[in-house]
């Protein structure tokens, strides 16, 4: 029998491989069931992938072809990666750098990803050891709630 934190990263997996538009609540239920994300669980480069919730931030990503995010170390972060004409990984300086920190969101303390030049703070949770979901709290959306994504590593 699965344990609590695996049925969570199976619902979590389930929820991404839907077709059509996911209720936020749903997302958002299934992400508070998973575990916090060490900042050890990071490094490196991540693939990015967001979830339908009807969101306009995966619309924006979609725009600028949206690769992921690089993960170098605590304070070198480079939040928004994104594929060049060439189809490769480009940073996106103009959007800045990151860190991370231990930040409780909901009731939990995990890692959060803030960004140095946005009003943007992501929040991450464990999914299994090659993919961790995310949720971006900002007020650049106002009234559009949160946009949910997840990351699997390279």
């Amino acid at each position: 029998m699965p344990s609590a934190i695996e049925s969570a990263g199976t619902n979590w997996i389930a929820l991404t491989k839907k077709t059509g538009k996911v209720e936020e609540r749903e997302a958002e239920k299934i992400f508070e069931t998973l575990p916090p994300a060490p900042i050890e669980t990071f490094k490196g480069s991540w693939k990015g992938f967001s979830v339908n919730t009807g969101h306009p931030g995966p619309k924006k990503n979609d725009e600028v072809r949206w690769a992921g995010k690089n993960f170098w170390g605590v304070d070198d972060v480079e939040p928004m990666v994104q594929y060049n004409e060439a189809g490769e990984r480009v940073w996106m300086e103009q959007i800045g750098k990151a860190r991370f920190r231990e930040v409780k969101y909901k009731g939990v303390l995990s890692t959060a990803m803030i960004y140095d030049k946005m009003p943007i703070t992501d929040h991450f949770r464990l999914v299994n050891d090659d993919m961790v979901a995310g949720v971006m709290d900002t007020h650049l959306f106002p009234g559009e709630g949160n946009m949910y994504f997840y990351l699997t590593k390279l």
